[in-house]
């Protein structure tokens, strides 16, 4: 039992890296990114594409592909999102579904849909005391645990982190204390995007690497985000950890409801407290 709980932390490291990334996006832009899944997928080709072409390892790799699709995701927000911005949300969730399914298509038409193999950059085992376990995985965990912490000793610990939270989890409250949201709009939309190369870069090594990766995804990650509470880093990074483990413990003792035990989650969250469990009630109405 205890190894399978922490195959639901490793599972649950990539829900928290994604699901930080859209809570920050939805809290400053009020846009359900659409796109995030494919931006995953995205990281884990870019790894790919930079091995196989260019011989570039996987450390560097996990370097350059969240830089990368960061500042794509930068200029896809000055290009695009921020000119429906104004319009009815609806738009902005066309426009990011529509999105995600022209870079699945074009990642289909260069690749075909068959999986890409992607080697481990570690191997052995770490012992963990009742078990051993993947060093690789424990690194995974690692990783997404510190970023997580770091992201949230930025938000709650300086000056830069403080309007950030506040534009993310207040932006009407925060636009009336004089500060301009807008300038933090398009390098946290560019953050957001990088977690999720970043994700994507870590998963290549333990995941298939092929153009459906975060379509299989996405719609968890969406789930955590709600059972978190929209807009809120806090509960979204808490969900995702908490998603992995009923996920992994759920696959355990009741396989056949290892699929929707999240969304049975989820809807058991919105009955007893509708904004999440670290959403704000006043953004519902």
């Amino acid at each position: 039992m205890l190894q399978q709980a922490f195959n639901g932390l490793v599972g649950g490291a990539f829900y928290a890296l994604l699901a930080l990334g859209l809570a920050v996006i939805f809290g400053m832009l009020g846009v359900v990114n659409f796109a995030h899944g494919a931006f995953y997928m995205l990281g884990a080709f870019g790894a790919f594409v930079l091995l196989d072409s260019f011989g570039v390892n996987f450390w560097l790799a996990l370097v350059l592909v969240p830089i990368v699709l960061g500042l794509a995701g930068v200029v896809l927000e000055r290009l695009f999102i921020r000119r429906l911005a104004p319009l009815d949300p609806l738009y902005n969730f066309l426009f990011t579904f529509g999105l995600a399914l022209i870079l699945q298509d074009l990642v289909k038409r260069q690749y075909g849909v068959q999986s890409q193999p992607y080697p481990r950059p570690m191997n052995g085992s770490v012992d963990l005391g009742p078990f051993t376990y993947p060093a690789y995985q424990v690194f995974v965990l690692a990783v997404s645990a510190v970023l997580c912490l770091a992201v949230w000793a930025v938000l709650t610990r300086t000056r830069v982190g403080m309007i950030v939270r506040a534009a993310t989890e207040r932006p009407e409250l925060t636009r009336a204390l004089g500060i301009d949201v807008g300038r933090w709009v398009t390098p946290v939309f560019g953050f957001g995007i990088a977690l999720a190369g970043l994700a994507g870069v870590l998963a290549a090594p333990m995941r298939a690497v092929n153009p459906l990766m975060g379509a299989d995804l996405i719609i968890t990650v969406f789930a955590v985000v709600v059972i978190g509470g929209l807009g809120s880093v806090f509960g979204s990074v808490a969900a995702g950890f908490a998603v992995g483990l009923v996920s992994a413990l759920g696959n355990l003792y009741v396989p056949a409801l290892s699929q929707t035990l999240v969304f049975i989650l989820m809807a058991a969250v919105l009955l007893w407290r509708p904004a999440g469990l670290f959403g704000r009630e006043e953004a519902l109405t």
